[in-house]
């Protein structure tokens, strides 16, 4: 297991070190989003292992099944172990009290991330994805955003 750790260490941690020193600037997006595209070979909107690992053997790195998993490929959850961990992503987002995002706890986590939003950009960004258009960010409107 040492070995995965130090392989993951001098190629994947790399890798997420260079992604998340990205800031969130449109070209940098367009940027990050080539990249998932890339690596998308099927165009599912999620790498597998099997498109992980061929990604880093494109880049000269040797990942195995063992590496490629841990690394964070989701095959391996259940439906119910899927939605449980999107609620505490979605929680994250939320004021305690509440049980949807509001514009106001979207510009909070967003602050805490270093990234400085008024209520009007929260605003946009929830009604991108607002599917009963109250507002606000709901369970199934959060999920919709993260496989879209």
């Amino acid at each position: 297991m040492k070995t995965t750790h130090h392989r993951l260490s001098s190629s994947f941690t790399k890798l997420c070190e260079r992604l998340s020193s990205f800031k969130n600037g449109d070209d940098n997006i367009r940027e990050l989003q080539a990249v998932f595209a890339y690596m998308d070979a099927n165009r599912d909107g999620r790498i597998s292992v099997e498109e992980l690992k061929k990604s880093f053997n494109t880049l000269g790195e040797q990942l195995s099944d063992e590496e490629a998993k841990v690394v964070g490929s989701d095959d391996e959850f259940t439906e119910e172990e899927k939605k449980r961990k999107m609620l505490g992503a979605l929680r994250m987002y939320i004021d305690e009290g509440e049980d949807c995002i509001t514009p106001r706890s979207l510009k909070t986590m967003l602050m805490k991330l270093g990234e400085l939003r008024t209520n009007d950009d929260c605003r946009v960004m929830i009604k991108a994805f607002d599917l009963n258009d109250d507002g606000v960010l709901n369970f199934d409107g959060f999920a919709h955003m993260m496989i879209c």
